[in-house]
């Protein structure tokens, strides 16, 4: 699927289901029994694989971003809301409070 560029109001509109997609995988990954790489990388993937799906894009682990045409709305596992934006050169550690 194509990246789509979000308004903030869409990618609010959409934080909901990216936190349930997220939550699920997490607490997932939390009920491994043992330290299963094989186990991991399969949730993990599996959860990156939905994200992406919605068209947003993975930075990492329970770290998505969504296009916002100037940069992205960073929202990061278990934040509760959309509080930071960064631009397309930045990474992570470059996020502002929104």
């Amino acid at each position: 699927m194509p990246k789509l560029v979000f308004t903030y109001e869409q990618a609010v509109e959409l934080l909901p289901v990216v936190r349930r997609i997220t939550a699920s995988a997490v607490e997932r990954v939390d009920a491994i029994a043992s330290e299963d790489p094989g186990q991991y990388h399969h949730i993990v993937t599996e959860w990156a694989r939905e994200i992406i799906a919605l068209g947003l894009e993975v930075k990492g682990v329970w770290l998505v971003d969504f296009d916002s045409g100037a940069g992205y709305y960073c929202w990061r596992h278990p934040e509760q809301a959309h509080e930071y934006f960064h631009g397309y050169d930045e990474g992570v550690t470059g996020r502002v409070k929104r």
